[in-house]
């Protein structure tokens, strides 16, 4: 089955119908919850590793915590205090407000089983930087950890 949310619960139940257009009773419900992240499981480290006045240094590392490779990526996360970013390695930032999405550069889209990629990036700031705290990858819920 496809198109269903990551994390979400869900009921089914069936109805046959025949030739004829006669059709069966319902079956018995049945209750299923989508895994929280697809492919795997992740945690994300988002930190500045550098500030001056207006403008930080930050690196964000992707843990793969699943038992499967990802093969391509792409982190979400938001901003809290208005910081923008300016410049990165490992991934292609794109950002609205403070929606930031990163795609993977060439040389970080694989991440193998219990490894991790890092992505560095320079950014403005106001008086206060706060760090996200809640991140997605490929659409599945990451730990921020």
């Amino acid at each position: 089955m496809t198109g269903l949310t990551a994390g979400t619960a869900y009921t089914f139940a069936v109805y046959a119908r025949d030739a004829a257009g006669n059709r069966s009773p319902r079956s018995a419900p049945v209750n299923i919850t989508t895994e929280d992240t697809p492919g795997g499981t992740c945690s994300v480290v988002h930190r500045a590793t550098n500030e001056w006045p207006g403008g930080f240094q930050g690196e964000i590392v992707i843990r793969n915590t699943g038992t499967t490779a990802v093969n391509g990526w792409t982190l979400a996360f938001a901003f809290a205090d208005g910081q923008t970013i300016t410049n990165m390695w490992g991934g292609t930032p794109t950002q609205t407000g403070a929606d930031v999405r990163v795609a993977a550069a060439s040389y970080t889209a694989g991440i193998p089983a219990g490894g991790s990629v890092t992505v560095g990036f320079i950014g403005s700031k106001g008086a206060t930087n706060t760090a996200p705290t809640a991140f997605t990858l490929n659409g599945g819920t990451c730990a921020a950890a």
